[in-house]
């Protein structure tokens, strides 16, 4: 026991500390240790609102308080709350510099610095740094390093655990150090499982692994983030709890064994591991559990000495029983839902602790430790949760906080005016609500959460109101899946943000004068298309009834077995990404559903997902793919739905992880898709095979299609021969596909090379369906596919006649009138057809300004020629009018067939017709010939999609890539708003004014370029054309990359940086070799055309 003599605790007296026997790690200091010792200045090793909280603390305990900062954070709040601040890690990066640990240990020793507080994050779990305070004689704010190392590592953690009798998941006992261990532990207790890193925690190396096909991908992310995190990959294994609540344990011990706990806290709102939201004390938690779960806490704690706060993790399962996780032996972020309960001050405990005092000294005893009412921490933070909670940068130009009667703030960068950096963490604002119940105080918090106005940044506030108003949240229990399990949480109304939008809208006019709009001057139609009328009751039967009866092989031999000519219509998909940008919503797709189901029920499928389906719902029209199927389904049940598969890309434009792949096929078939395209831009079998095995794994109906290039009917063009193609349907064949197709995506089958191509197909495999996919943008589409139907095609793709033509597919009613009466007629009423066609004649005058023809007034058989795909032909048309380049647009295609040509002559299909295209766009912009590029090779920066082509991201292109140009390039890697116009700013910098408007009487400012000064100044040096060693930048852009230093040896050709601009990146490389003398740019550096980059001396 211990005694303590004399020592009055208003006076801060020393106390005299007498051992009379061993108790746990007080038997192991010396009774000098032991002495009380006030601290009179304080050091915190962080950033934000903690270093805030602490030196709130200190001050109101009369301790003088130091900051450090980054040099990224000189503007940062946390450094003017302090008493003093110093800089730390010069030339480091903005992380980096807070992990220096010679830089804090040599300002504290300068400065006189008696203790150091770490804060949570960055050192506050590392044993070394408690270490290096203790050997320069300053008092760490925390457990003793020994301690934080046990607690640090999860393994030794885990055991200690164990060795107390807390009960702990399955788990391996030590670190991990090969995927096969992982295998073995699988297969041992089953799926799922989840990866930990050993030494740290943060939901940063935790990965939930739920089959063998995600183990390895998962082991690699978990061991990558968690080594980049905290310098060590080091991962355990445990057996994973589905569901559970994710209970901690607030623990407070002193430096004489005395360990007291605080009660407990609900963290199982979470995202991705990531805490949101935390309640004080947990609802609805049994009495029984609270005291095994406290009890647990307090005797693990005893066992290993700790001193100072503390968190001990559980989960608890749906039965009630309780795990061990982990041990933080540190402050949480959600410390303050505890202080708000208990009314006790965890950061004074800490530095009274660290001083000497015992916790009964300071009133800390574990039967004067009650819960009083209950508090909710929401974590406010610069992120969109309609983008996947991605982090937001920028400058705040409005901040006004939720305050009153039970709130509490806690915040570091939230104010008018300041800059959120893409360098830490995304957390605003601490927001806690305090009542006498979880109803009361979440009411609380909506309120404050209500008033807050933030602009200029996005902020994830919507969504945690959403959480606040959910029943569960309010009135039962929440577990680990509560955000997985509740996605109406994201089905946010955005913030309608008038004033700053106007304030912009008035300040750019201000600085720059009006608008000039853009050329296409077309408004929507203000007539709604009508609905022609449906019968009541059933469709008919259609050949989906076929596809779910017998399963895909059966549908493709009742296919094969149909008498007549099939039709697939492309209006619900590719007919309007050709011709309106693919802008149709599924508000116009449903309304034509119905008469669709009930008239066209002997169609071969619809084509209405995939391709840019997925990016322009999203990110223009605002809508969910995925529910646009599920409600197409519904409406259309007789009728096969088919979308596009890009291969290995999925429905992207990069190489997806297979399981990805997979997974996806899986969904999309389980929300009504019934028939996969699988094609590639470059017809490489390996990535279509993935496509092809992940379709037909989902049980879907497999059509591999062949992307048609090149002209099979002319000798003098062998490239993409007949031969070619029969080649490629033989592997396709023996893959297993369903169904053979051929994608013509620019239009280019003639009508004889249709007959050629076709019956050379027929021949070759009499058993297998044969669809054909083209464009109509030379005119001649409809007879290119009349005579694909006469070769022995069974399909072909159509668009209704209103949605047909140009560089869409060809017309329904065009296909339908030529077969009737013949063998091959199509069973399709053309008055129906005529029906449908009206209908989207007029809804087409809805997307007027998106409209092809507002610049394009008819096809052109030059395709021949260029090759362009239907959709980019439209699409840059549509670019060079808008850049008053409209009587350019002959160069541009000629570019874009020189561009090909260069490249190899490629199929041109998404992604490869972009590359094409990015390259054509390049030889425009620096008038260069194809004679030029390739002399010029080794020294021009071409984009990045050309760089990344020729490494062979996207495939291996037929024939080989183009020789010698690939050798000579690098390949490197309702209210009433009162405003008043008050003043305009002096011009910055960065060519901006600053703005100043009153707003109801509140001053409000925006920054806004002064684009005709831009152009006047000169921010940078330029290069001079006739200095050889200067290297300039080839296009406006922002440097995204310094790949050389002064002073470097650099060959000609070699990478030098990379350039971001117009959503290309392009990478400048030496145009000579030699000695880099001096360097103009960093990373972030925005330049504009021929701005001096580097100079190079030979």
């Amino acid at each position: 026991m211990l005694l303590h003599f004399g020592g009055c605790r208003g006076k801060m007296g020393i106390l005299l500390i007498r051992r009379v026997g061993l108790f746990c790690r007080a038997a192991h200091l010396s009774p000098q240790s032991l002495e009380y010792r006030p601290i009179k200045k304080v050091m915190v090793a962080n950033r934000g609102e903690i270093a805030i909280r602490v030196f709130r603390a200190c001050t109101e305990l009369g301790i003088r308080t130091v900051a450090v900062y980054s040099e990224q954070d000189t503007g940062q709040m946390h450094r003017q709350k302090a008493d003093e601040a110093y800089l730390i890690g010069r030339g480091l990066s903005p992380v980096a510099a807070y992990l220096h640990i010679p830089d804090i240990i040599k300002v504290a020793k300068e400065n006189s610095v008696d203790a150091i507080h770490p804060g949570y994050g960055f050192l506050s779990e590392r044993a070394d740094f408690a270490q290096a305070c203790a050997d320069a004689g300053v008092r760490f704010i925390g457990p003793s390093p020994e301690v934080v190392r046990k607690m640090g590592d999860k393994v030794e953690a885990r055991a200690l655990a164990i060795k107390a009798g807390v009960p702990v998941v399955p788990g391996t006992d030590a670190p991990i150090s090969s995927l096969q261990e992982a295998h073995v532990f699988a297969k041992t207790y089953g799926f799922p499982i989840i990866f930990k890193a050993a030494y740290g925690g943060g939901g940063r190396g935790m990965r939930v692994v739920r089959d063998y096909e995600e183990l390895e991908e998962n082991y690699q992310r978990a061991y990558s983030e968690a080594l980049a995190a905290f310098g060590n990959g080091a991962l355990f294994v445990e057996k994973f709890i589905e569901k559970p609540r994710h209970i901690e344990v607030q623990i407070l011990g002193d430096k004489y064994g005395n360990v007291i706990h605080l009660y407990e806290r609900d963290c199982s709102i979470q995202r991705r591991h990531q805490k949101v939201v935390e309640i004080a004390p947990a609802a609805q938690l049994d009495l029984h559990l609270r005291d095994r779960l406290t009890s647990d806490s307090v005797n693990l704690a005893k066992q290993v000495g700790y001193e100072n706060a503390g968190t001990v993790e559980f989960l608890v399962d749906k039965h009630g029983k309780h795990y061990f996780i982990e041990v933080n032996s540190r402050l949480q972020v959600e410390h303050t839902v505890t202080e708000e309960i208990t009314d006790v001050d965890l950061v004074h405990a800490q530095l009274r602790v660290c001083e000497g005092r015992s916790l009964p000294e300071l009133g800390l005893e574990q039967d004067k430790i009650q819960i009083n009412g209950c508090a909710i921490q929401c974590r406010v933070t610069t992120e969109d949760p309609s983008r996947g909670f991605q982090p937001d940068t920028g400058r705040i130009e409005v901040f006004r906080s939720g305050e009153g009667m039970g709130i509490r703030l806690d915040s570091a960068s939230a104010f008018q005016g300041a800059v959120i950096s893409p360098h830490y963490d995304s957390l605003l604002v601490k927001v806690i609500a305090s009542g006498k119940d979880l109803p009361t105080a979440a009411t609380k918090m909506h309120r404050a959460l209500t008033e807050f106005r933030v602009r200029g940044v996005k902020t994830n506030i919507p969504f945690l109101q959403f959480v606040l108003s959910n029943s569960q949240f309010l009135y039962a229990t929440v577990d680990t899946q509560f955000i997985d399990e509740n996605q109406d949480l994201f089905i946010l109304k955005p913030t309608q943000n008038r004033a700053q939008k106007l304030l912009h809208y008035l300040g750019h006019t201000m600085v720059n004068g009006p608008m000039t709009p853009i050329p296409v001057k077309a408004k929507s139609s203000p007539v709604d298309p009508v609905v022609p009328s449906v019968f009541l009751g059933e469709p008919p039967m259609g050949f989906r009834e076929v596809l779910l009866r017998e399963g895909p092989e059966g549908f493709a031999r009742a296919i094969r077995q149909h008498q007549g000519l099939l039709l697939m219509d492309t209006t619900f998909r590719d007919a309007h990404q050709s011709l309106l940008a693919t802008r149709v919503r599924t508000h116009d797709l449903k309304k034509i559903a119905p008469f669709v189901s009930h008239n066209f029920n002997n169609l071969f499928s619809l084509e209405n997902w995939g391709g840019a389906t997925f990016d322009v719902a999203m990110r223009f029209l605002w809508e969910c793919p995925w529910k646009r199927l599920q409600e197409l389904r519904a409406l259309i049940p007789n009728v096969p739905f088919q979308m596009l598969l890009r291969g290995a890309n999925a429905v992207g434009y990069t190489n997806y992880p297979d399981n990805a792949v997979f997974k996806f096929c899986e969904v999309a078939k389980e929300n009504g898709m019934d028939i996969f395209r699988v094609f590639d831009s470059l017809n490489y079998i390996p990535n279509m095979l993935l496509g092809m095995e992940a379709a037909g794994a989902a049980g879907g109906v497999v059509e591999a299609a062949i992307s048609y290039t090149g002209d099979v009917s002319d000798p003098m063009r062998q490239k993409y021969s007949l031969e070619y193609y029969l080649k490629l349907a033989n592997e396709l064949v023996k893959a297993g596909t369903h169904i053979l197709a051929i994608k013509d995506m620019a239009g280019l089958l003639k009508p004889e090379a249709s007959r050629l191509l076709i019956g050379a197909l027929r021949d070759r495999f009499p058993d297998i369906p044969i669809h054909v996919h083209t464009h109509d943008t030379a005119g001649a589409g409809v007879a290119a596919m009349l005579a694909c139907a006469q070769a022995g095609a069974d399909i072909v793709d159509v668009a209704v006649d209103s949605m047909a033509g140009m560089t869409s597919q060809p017309s329904m009613g065009a296909i339908v009138a030529c077969t009737r009466g013949t063998k091959l007629d199509t069973g399709v009423s053309l008055d129906r057809v005529f029906d449908y066609s009206e209908y989207w004649e007029v809804a087409r005058g809805l997307y007027a300004p998106f409209d092809c023809t507002a610049t394009m007034k008819s096809g052109n058989a030059d395709v021949y020629e260029n090759e362009i795909p239907g959709g980019q032909y439209t699409n840059l048309h549509f670019q060079a009018h808008s850049m008053g380049l409209g009587n350019k647009f002959k160069e541009v295609k000629k570019a874009y067939a020189e561009a090909n040509k260069l490249l190899g002559d490629l199929i041109k299909v998404t992604p490869s017709s972009k590359i094409v295209g990015d390259l054509a766009q390049f030889m425009v912009q620096n008038s260069l010939s194809r004679a030029e590029v390739e002399e010029r090779a080794d020294e021009l920066s071409f984009p990045l999609s050309v760089v990344e082509f020729l490494q062979g991201h996207i495939g291996i292109p037929h024939g080989g890539f183009p020789e010698p140009f690939r050798s000579k390039v690098e390949l490197e890697r309702g209210k009433t708003l009162h405003i008043k116009a008050l003043a305009l700013g002096d011009l910055n910098k960065s060519g901006q004014r600053e703005v100043f408007f009153e707003l109801n009487g509140q001053l409000r400012s925006v920054l806004v370029k002064d684009t005709a000064a831009m152009k006047e100044m000169h921010f940078h040096p330029k290069a001079l054309k006739d200095v050889r060693g200067q290297v300039g930048a080839p296009m406006p852009g922002k440097v995204v990359e310094v790949k050389v230093k002064p002073g470097q040896k650099v060959e000609k050709g070699q990478p030098l940086c990379v350039l971001s601009a117009m959503k290309m990146e392009t990478v400048v490389n030496s145009p000579i070799s030699g000695i880099i003398s001096k360097v103009h740019v960093n990373a972030d550096s925005s330049l504009e055309g021929d701005d001096l980059i580097l100079e190079i001396t030979e």
